[in-house]
């Protein structure tokens, strides 16, 4: 495999797709042994056709403002590959979102969705439509307009799309009301549903559980826990909320959390009631924390949240947060173990730098799985009608995130014992679907 031709023929083909370059070069650097010790592998040339989307869906989405205002946006999926079941990934509305965000999106969910053990191939989609200040009439005219040409391109046996940034319990509940009104089924096309028409419990906090959850099994490797330990966060969604959590309830004290326009540092300990609160309810900023919790600090740089004093990491708002200069003080600080809450929010350099300092460093495909996870238990529970406990379900995010996590250890562990967590990840994942395109033939 030559790893410089591939990525050059990427970039020429579309230089502004930085992080979908960004995404497939951490994977082939990963890869590239095991790829070359398997001649199969080339001769069915698999990363030639596993870099490429089985097929980019993009649409127009009129919809009318309560001003009368007619507004068009522009929709997106990305049916990257569905070598071991439905294509599943979420849908983003983010103002900022692109072509590239979500080929790089879908291209790690293939790889993510296949560390769950669970039957899911890969996907992603969404919309440049932004909720913010948009009232809920206008979310479910938008929603609405978004389904009438998305729903031509789903099914449970064909593409299973989730929430994401921006798509939360009620853009789900417009789509599928819109989407069951037009092909007149009930069925499981969307997850993240309410728990009254299908929705699985422990889906909300399923990403930020998992993540705590992985890097628990990290701690216990080195032979301790969460019970003391300062834990940075960053982010104030679903997330970053439930990370804290979990970390919480595990004996950890979260001292950070930030969102676009700012962070806090609490030394003495994030009040999560409060920012459940500011966010959950209020939907406002994180500096609004500060006017309660007269001793913590903001600041309006969101990357300070990394210049506090911790143990554990846990990046948990969006891609590329965290760089070479937060890596290199987060180490200097007595940091032990980094574990991706969001998508990539590690920079390439800073990954390197940890990998190098002999960090814990757990990418985003493994600890952020818990989301999908729970997504495909979703998935199973609508297709046999039924709907599992609280407990039933926790118990098997925990036990899907410790499988994940043996999973990086087998393909990830160094002669010296260091475990490259970002290794093991994408050799194990890699494997799964690489082998199952084989099987399925020259498709």
């Amino acid at each position: 495999m030559n790893t410089n031709t591939i990525l050059e023929d990427l970039r020429k083909k579309a230089p502004q797709e930085v992080e979908f370059h960004q995404a497939v070069e951490e994977v082939l650097e990963s890869i590239e042994q095991v790829y070359n010790e398997n001649p199969k592998f080339e001769a069915h040339k698999i990363v030639e056709r596993v870099i490429m989307p089985d097929r980019i869906i993009m649409f127009r989405i009129p919809w009318m403002g309560d001003d009368d205002v007619i507004n068009v946006n522009q929709g997106y999926r990305i049916e990257f590959n569905s070598a071991i079941g439905p294509y599943k990934g979420g849908l983003r509305f983010h103002p900022d979102v692109s072509l590239g965000t979500f080929k790089f999106l879908g291209f790690e969910q293939i790889f993510k969705n296949a560390l769950t053990g669970l039957p899911m191939g890969g996907g992603k989609g969404g919309s440049d439509f932004d909720p913010k200040g948009k009232s809920d009439n206008e979310v479910m005219r938008f929603c609405q307009s978004f389904m009438t040409e998305l729903y031509r391109h789903i099914g449970p046996e064909t593409d299973v799309p989730a929430g994401d940034i921006g798509v939360g319990a009620r853009e789900i509940g417009y789509m599928y009301g819109q989407y069951k009104r037009i092909v007149n089924r009930f069925e499981g096309v969307l997850t993240g549903k309410g728990l009254s028409w299908g929705g699985s419990w422990i889906r909300k906090e399923a990403t930020g559980y998992g993540t705590v959850y992985i890097t628990q099994h990290w701690l216990k490797l080195h032979g301790t826990d969460f019970t003391g330990k300062k834990v940075a966060i960053s982010g104030s969604g679903n997330v970053a909320i439930y990370a804290a959590e979990k970390v919480m309830e595990l004996g950890g004290t979260v001292v950070t959390m930030s969102d676009s326009n700012g962070s806090i540092i609490d030394e003495e300990g994030i009040d999560l009631d409060l920012v459940k609160r500011i966010k959950e309810v209020e939907r406002g900023r994180i500096k609004e924390y500060v006017e309660t919790r007269y001793n913590a600090k903001y600041s309006s740089n969101r990357n300070d949240v990394w210049t506090a004093k911790c143990d554990v990491a846990l990046p948990c708002a969006t891609q590329n947060e965290l760089n070479l200069e937060d890596a290199k003080l987060l180490v200097a600080n007595g940091c032990k173990v980094i574990a991706e809450g969001a998508n990539m929010p590690v920079t390439p350099d800073a990954v390197h730098y940890l990998l190098e300092q002999k960090t814990g460093m757990i990418p985003g495909k493994a600890a952020n799985a818990g989301g999908v996870a729970v997504s495909g238990l979703e998935m199973t529970q609508n297709s046999m009608k039924l709907q599992w406990t609280p407990n039933e379900v926790d118990a098997k995010l925990m036990q899907i995130m410790e499988n994940i996590h043996e999973a990086c250890v087998k393909y990830g562990k160094r002669e010296d014992g260091y475990v490259d967590y970002v290794k093991g990840a994408n050799v194990a994942g890699f494997l799964k679907v690489a082998n199952c395109m084989i099987d399925h033939g020259l498709i």
